[in-house]
């Protein structure tokens, strides 16, 4: 039973690691609304063959934020979802075909500034049509080649200033859409996602498990202190990309 769980290119032990560590980092999204992707992805990115990180990661990711849509689906804010996804397709289909090679220096920094801004700038009216569509097609060219661009994609829905049940949500509908188009994009590519199918289950089973845990915590916070902690969390890993891309440009 325990071989179809793992996958002939992780072993045993990586892929026992990355059931449970699925469930903490839905357990942080599903809390704290956002952080669990990007730690994922990084870890996926040490115990995974390279060629597999983002098609495999993103599968995960669409069970994972599909657990947390199916429970919060009440508070999804659809007239949010509908352009987004249609941003979303004309995203990774650029980011398919693309031949270019983007400067993940330049990158980072530009994405931890937008970030930032997002965050901490004054207030300003709920975004239009065309910044959500702009968000999903920007952020899904992104995911095509780095995975988690949940991070983006938090901050746009941050600025429409919604409960924090709603913002949930809403951002996880938003990545089951985007991940779902990537994982398509990437068959059609030639990925083969079968070696990896038990693992696949098995991750999205423990992160469901994380999502629920979760969700009582949040539904215990109230909108400041969820405003707070995902402000927090979310210049957090801004420096972070500040970071990254200040070494790469060899400024520190």
């Amino acid at each position: 039973m325990i071989e179809w769980l793992v996958s002939p290119d992780v072993g045993l032990t990586a892929s026992v690691f990355l059931i449970v560590f699925s469930a903490i980092t839905s357990f942080i999204t599903a809390a704290a609304g956002i952080g669990g992707g990007i730690m994922m992805v990084a870890v996926m990115a040490v115990l995974m063959p390279a060629q597999a990180v983002i098609p495999v990661h993103g599968v995960v990711q669409i069970g994972s934020n599909a657990g947390r849509t199916a429970i919060m689906l009440g508070q999804v804010q659809w007239h949010v979802l509908l352009p987004f996804c249609g941003g979303s397709v004309v995203g990774a289909a650029i980011g398919g075909l693309t031949v270019v090679e983007l400067d993940p220096a330049i990158l980072n920094i530009g994405l931890a500034c937008f970030i930032l801004y997002s965050v901490w700038a004054p207030p300003l009216t709920a975004p239009g049509r065309f910044k959500v569509v702009a968000t999903g097609a920007f952020s899904s060219f992104l995911t095509m080649f780095f995975g988690a661009t949940g991070t983006f994609v938090s901050a746009m829905v941050k600025s429409m200033r919604l409960g924090r049940l709603e913002h949930v949500a809403t951002h996880s509908a938003c990545m089951v859409a985007q991940h779902f188009i990537k994982v398509i994009a990437f068959g059609l590519l030639g990925f083969g996602y079968g070696p990896y199918v038990g693992l696949v289950v098995a991750m999205i089973a423990s992160g469901f498990l994380g999502t629920v845990i979760g969700k009582q915590v949040l539904v215990k916070m109230n909108d400041v202190i969820f405003h707070r902690v995902l402000a927090v969390l979310l210049s957090l890993l801004a420096v972070r990309l500040l970071y990254e891309g200040t070494m790469l440009l060899g400024w520190l």
